[in-house]
């Protein structure tokens, strides 16, 4: 099963960006031996001429492009489910199981995702009700997913 993140915006170097790489890195190593076969991301600049409803609609489409066929849809949205890392793992165990060939998690840009995507997901995600930097959501991301293949693989990084 094949990861795939999709996020409005340009990581600009720097601990971010590094955070990602290195969490994203972790998780392939030990994905790969549970059956997770890749994990990718994806920047998308959406035009600076647009705002409002046009920018969220154009970002959406965006996103869209990037989902395999097939994929199941996870969008990072503030009014998802605030998921355990267990939880999140199971999630991730399920889909594998039941025979996805990929997920794609999407994250949107500063004014959150609009109603194409939000209906094409099959499960809204959160972080919480704060509102985090969008840099800082993908670090956090790239983390839990490196998070659920530890714990699928019963390594003990996760203590419960």
């Amino acid at each position: 099963m094949r990861i795939e993140i999709a996020a409005i915006g340009k990581k600009r170097g720097g601990p971010e960006a590094a955070l990602v790489g290195d969490y994203l890195d972790r998780a392939q190593g030990f994905g790969r031996r549970i059956g997770f076969s890749d994990f990718a991301l994806s920047e998308l600049d959406a035009p600076k001429s647009l705002s409002g409803a046009a920018l969220k609609k154009r970002e959406g489409e965006l996103l869209l492009k990037t989902v395999p066929e097939g994929a199941v849809v996870i969008a990072l949205d503030e009014r998802g489910e605030n998921l355990s890392s267990e939880k999140f793992a199971r999630v991730f165990e399920r889909m594998r199981d039941d025979g996805a060939a990929s997920a794609a998690f999407l994250i949107g840009g500063a004014d959150g995702h609009g109603d194409d995507v939000r209906s094409r997901a099959a499960r809204l995600v959160s972080f919480g009700a704060a509102t985090w930097p969008h840099m800082l959501v993908r670090a956090m991301l790239a983390e839990q997913l490196y998070r659920a293949m530890t714990i699928l693989s019963g390594h003990p990084y996760h203590r419960s």
